[in-house]
């Protein structure tokens, strides 16, 4: 694990900003991120392409405000830009590692969550941060080493409240930050912070888009 620590800024949904010594990592900023929230990244993590995780324009502005700047996906992603920014787009899968900007990242996860018997189910990869954060995407993967944070899809249509509980319970992380919580609206919010904080058996919390915390 890195020594030095990581500053994570919450992003609308599932997009995350994690910064350390000057560099900044951002993951999955999707159409209901915001529009910004590539901008001054110096590596982009996208798990998959669907929309609330993939947005052309947003990495199209990341890259463009940061020429150093390079993105680590999966293929159905980086068959889109590749052959815009030449070199600067990486196709990685499960089990993959890679140094990118001082940060130390190891992939984990094959498939999205099934939404539905008759959706095919597309690729989806997580990201392990620095061995100490991970950002699973769309699935309930759980990576072969131990995570101090993880970052928790809370309210998706692929999942119920039991299976984020025991996704929790089966991670066992020190605590479990929100995630993929855009639909989830005020009304719900406390059901989902009760519940899962007294029987997930991790420390619990979410952040409001731009709440920034260390991890």
């Amino acid at each position: 694990m890195n020594a030095s620590p990581l500053t994570l800024t919450k992003k609308t949904h599932s997009c995350i900003r994690i910064e350390k010594d000057g560099q900044a990592l951002v993951i999955d900023p999707g159409g209901f991120s915001e529009d910004d929230a590539a901008i001054g990244a110096d590596v982009i993590l996208v798990t998959h392409e669907h929309p609330d995780h993939f947005d052309e324009a947003r990495l199209r502005a990341g890259l463009a405000a940061n020429p150093a700047a390079e993105i680590w996906t999966l293929r159905s992603v980086a068959d889109q830009l590749s052959a815009a920014f030449p070199g600067r787009v990486h196709t990685v899968g499960h089990g993959d590692t890679f140094t990118a900007a001082g940060f130390e990242v190891a992939v984990h996860g094959e498939l999205h969550a099934v939404i539905h018997p008759d959706i095919p189910r597309i690729t989806n990869i997580g990201f392990l941060v620095d061995g100490s954060l991970f950002h699973p995407g769309d699935a309930l993967t759980v990576p072969d080493r131990p995570v101090d944070t993880l970052m928790l899809p809370v309210m998706a249509p692929w999942n119920k409240i039991s299976e984020v509980i025991d996704y929790v319970r089966e991670v066992r992380p020190r605590r479990a930050i929100d995630i993929h919580d855009a639909l989830l609206t005020d009304l719900a919010r406390p059901i989902y912070d009760s519940q899962i904080g007294s029987l997930g058996g991790a420390d619990h919390g979410r952040l409001a888009p731009g709440d920034v915390t260390e991890v």
